[in-house]
């Protein structure tokens, strides 16, 4: 996690505690709407915003206990947060599925080593449906996560030696490790109502009914994981296994067919972490929900950090955080550092697919990761061209994890404020309590000259 704040100018903060869900809405804030400026004759020649809008406070423990009464014991005074993990159109205007992470997370460094922490290790990843209504965003809907018994997923990581090991807030203590755990980040909604999710722990792709609980969750090949409340399937292509720590699928978008896209955030760690360090090239992954199986694999490639983000000098920084489908078989791609975003259009052509050749097998050398140029070495890597440069926009928030398309010319973007946190032993004070960083969860809307 990396301590943020957005960029925006500070708004005004209302609090509400001790309300229904239906009403949690109530929740007003002053939000801003700036952007560049419409070129002459008054045609515009660049994007701008439209209007931003901004959630207030709700207290976690509140939020949550309201969806699965006793989850949450102590809160420590962090707030509902995290809900801009993806963010997905709900049919109706101003209205948007969204998503929380695997909720309030940071690291300490302990006798020199970085340790994970989960100060609200209750905390139930959860689908939250908002309204974007002027300079407000209100919660309107929430659906917990749940196992097939009807248990809370929680946050947790899965397997000891594969994912971080878990301690509480102040790092002093182990916590235990929960194979139902998800760390959920994209989210599409299938027409039957039901959910689609992706996770970045396995990294896995997880079927969730229309009420939330988990249907079935599709893994590597390889995983091995078990003791998970619900169905698990090894159907993913066992190389994801080398997924870098933290980075398993971020983005997910959903195609008019049907066909899910699924990103993973980062280049896989292969043949080891420096070469997935240094790496520019991820992978995006077309999964077939009817054959319940991947169906293409395609090598898409970053941009020079410093092109990206001029003011970032290191290649790991580069991250794919939404996919969002703007065509049959068409993309944008969201490539992004914590400070700035650029987003790409990209043809899903299957002359670039690469599923089951030799970038499959993690014995190849040098592997996908490892090339200079992959083009060059006879990778079909995906076309792409930049649709809009989200860094050259005055006001649009830090970390944007989350875009969707409102229209032909309009995009709502959402970031994730981590809720609230920052890493290291400051960020919790004397009693426990959280030192809130202050960076607020926004929904932007940005105005395109041209047509997506």
């Amino acid at each position: 996690m990396s301590p943020h704040a957005a960029r925006q100018r500070r708004v005004r903060r209302s609090v509400a505690a001790g309300v229904p869900l239906a009403v949690l809405a109530a929740i007003a804030v002053t939000g801003t709407a700036t952007g560049a400026q419409t070129g002459g004759e008054g045609k515009e020649k660049t994007a701008r915003i439209t209007s931003t809008a901004t959630l207030g406070e709700i207290p976690l423990g509140t939020f949550s206990n309201s969806l699965l009464p006793g989850t949450v014991k102590n809160d420590r005074g962090v707030d509902l947060g995290g809900i801009g993990s993806d963010i997905y159109p709900a049919g109706r205007k101003g209205e948007f599925w969204t998503v929380t992470d695997r909720g309030p997370n940071g690291q300490i460094k302990v006798d020199g080593k970085k340790r994970r922490t989960f100060p609200v290790p209750g905390f139930d990843p959860a689908i939250v449906k908002v309204r974007v209504t002027g300079d407000t965003v209100k919660v309107i809907d929430a659906l917990p996560l749940t196992t097939s018994s009807g248990k809370p997923v929680t946050g947790l990581p899965n397997q000891e030696g594969r994912d971080e090991a878990p301690y509480t807030y102040d790092a002093k203590t182990a916590l235990t490790y929960d194979p139902n755990g998800l760390d959920t980040e994209g989210i599409v909604r299938a027409q039957d109502g039901s959910f689609w999710l992706v996770d970045e722990y396995g990294p896995s792709l997880v079927h969730v009914s229309a009420r939330g609980k988990v249907l079935k969750r599709y893994v590597p090949h390889g995983l091995k994981l078990t003791g998970a409340d619900y169905p698990v399937v090894e159907a993913l292509p066992g190389v994801l296994l080398h997924r870098k720590g933290n980075r398993g699928f971020e983005g997910l978008a959903q195609l008019p067919g049907g066909d899910l896209v699924m990103a993973v955030q980062s280049p896989l760690s292969l043949p080891d972490e420096d070469a997935g360090e240094a790496s520019r090239t991820a992978r995006l992954l077309r999964f077939s929900p009817q054959k319940q199986a991947v169906t293409a694999e395609y090598a898409y490639r970053f941009d020079a950090v410093d092109v990206v983000d001029p003011g970032e000098d290191d290649t790991s920084e580069l991250k794919i955080s939404s996919v969002v489908a703007v065509g049959r078989d068409r993309l944008l791609v969201e490539e992004r550092t914590d400070k700035a975003a650029r987003l790409q259009t990209v043809k899903l052509d299957r002359r670039s697919d690469i599923l089951g050749e030799q970038w499959d097998d993690a014995a190849t050398k040098p592997s996908l990761e490892q090339l200079d140029d992959p083009a060059a070495s006879g990778v079909p890597v995906l076309k792409k061209r930049l649709l809009v440069d989200l860094g050259g926009i005055d006001g649009i928030p830090d970390k944007i994890e989350g875009v969707a398309r409102v229209n032909g010319h309009t995009l709502a973007l959402i970031n994730d404020n981590d809720f609230g946190m920052t890493d290291g032993a400051e960020a919790f004070d004397k009693d426990g309590r959280l030192v809130d960083s202050d960076a607020e969860t926004t929904v932007t809307y940005v105005r395109l000259p041209k047509g997506i």
